[in-house]
């Protein structure tokens, strides 16, 4: 994905940690934020709990990151594994690619029904997606969207889910980047899409809304939201795949927010822990270097209008082949280390 951080990038090409240390500090369930709606409902039985226990969400064992800490570990190489563990041992949105995104939907509400936790999705198959730049892509027109649609909402079934729609759609119909020839059947299938994924009555679906280095006046993205179907949606998410800091996206957020009626938002806090990258620099958004993974993913933000911080960009898949790194979406052990080591420091 790409068009992320500033304006200049924009114009040429997601509780609390603060809550965890309150309950651990004092051990009194009181003093913590009260849990949004995200979760999955009350367990019903005893479970194997699973790794991230400060968190409703699923963490996967078969991850990118759980992958390399193993390998790491037969390599002998003990520091890195326990460095990679602050990313391994998070709840990470699941991005289901290709044609296909049942099988690895169905593996991943399998898996957190196991351990009664609500699995984290990104829909992400917009015909003309991403304006052609790193991530292009996606389904070959709006038939087969709202084919591919119906096959990733029946797979999650009844199933505990948030899903993530569309990083990017709405906000470069906004800064012009998607032609305007194809703005209408893009609001057509958005809101089409947030109207099947409604049906399972475990999903709540989040209109991304980009973030405010982006889109600097949040009353830009009203109407294209509205078009989107937001109004049937759970609220937007803010932030996906980004650094912009908490406090600069709650802010941009509760501004939005209040133009749409109070509708809630979810905060990408994967990469966020030590803000974007200094300067007004083009490709800001691309593997910068020097960041730091941000909050744990926590339905318990402290905040009314902040449904959930959340892990949606993968720490450690690459933005793109910038700065020496592979193509996008694909595992980069060593940013996500640097990512891993800087948050620990």
């Amino acid at each position: 994905m790409s068009r992320r951080t500033t304006a200049t990038a924009t114009a040429t090409a997601t509780f609390a940690l603060l809550g965890a240390l309150l309950l651990t500090a004092s051990g009194c369930a009181s003093e913590e934020p009260a849990p949004s709606p995200v979760g999955p409902p009350a367990a019903t039985g005893s479970r194997t709990p699973a790794p991230s226990a400060g968190s409703p969400f699923w963490v996967d064992p078969e991850s990118d990151a759980a992958r390399q800490v193993r390998r790491y570990e037969e390599q002998g190489r003990a520091d890195d594994a326990r460095a990679l563990k602050r990313i391994a041992e998070q709840p990470v949105a699941d991005w289901p690619a290709g044609d296909d995104p049942v099988p690895e939907i169905v593996r991943a509400v399998r898996g957190a029904a196991a351990q009664d936790r609500t699995a984290v999705f990104v829909a992400y198959n917009i015909p003309h997606r991403d304006c052609g730049m790193y991530s292009a892509g996606g389904a070959r027109d709006g038939q087969a969207y709202l084919a591919w649609v119906d096959a990733f909402a029946s797979a999650i079934g009844d199933a505990s889910a948030v899903v993530v729609l569309e990083p990017d759609a709405v906000p470069h119909m906004v800064d012009g980047c998607t032609p305007a020839q194809y703005h209408e059947e893009r609001s057509r299938l958005l809101t089409e899409a947030v109207e099947r994924l409604k049906r399972q009555p475990g999903t709540r679906v989040y209109l991304d809304a980009g973030n405010p280095a982006w889109i600097d006046d949040p009353g830009k993205l009203v109407e294209p939201l509205r078009r989107a179907g937001i109004s049937r949606a759970d609220g937007f998410s803010l932030n996906v795949s980004n650094f912009q800091t908490n406090a600069a996206v709650r802010e941009f957020g509760a501004t939005l927010s209040g133009l749409l009626g109070g509708m809630h938002f979810t905060i990408d806090t994967s990469r966020n822990g030590a803000g974007p990258l200094p300067g007004d620099r083009a490709e800001a958004w691309c593997n910068p270097p020097g960041r730091s993974l941000g909050v744990p993913p926590t339905d318990r933000t402290g905040d009314a209008l902040v449904d959930a911080y959340l892990w949606i960009k993968r720490p450690g898949d690459s933005d793109g082949p910038c700065r020496g790194g592979p193509a996008a979406g694909t595992w980069w052990p060593e940013y996500a280390l640097g990512l891993a080591r800087r948050a620990g420091s």
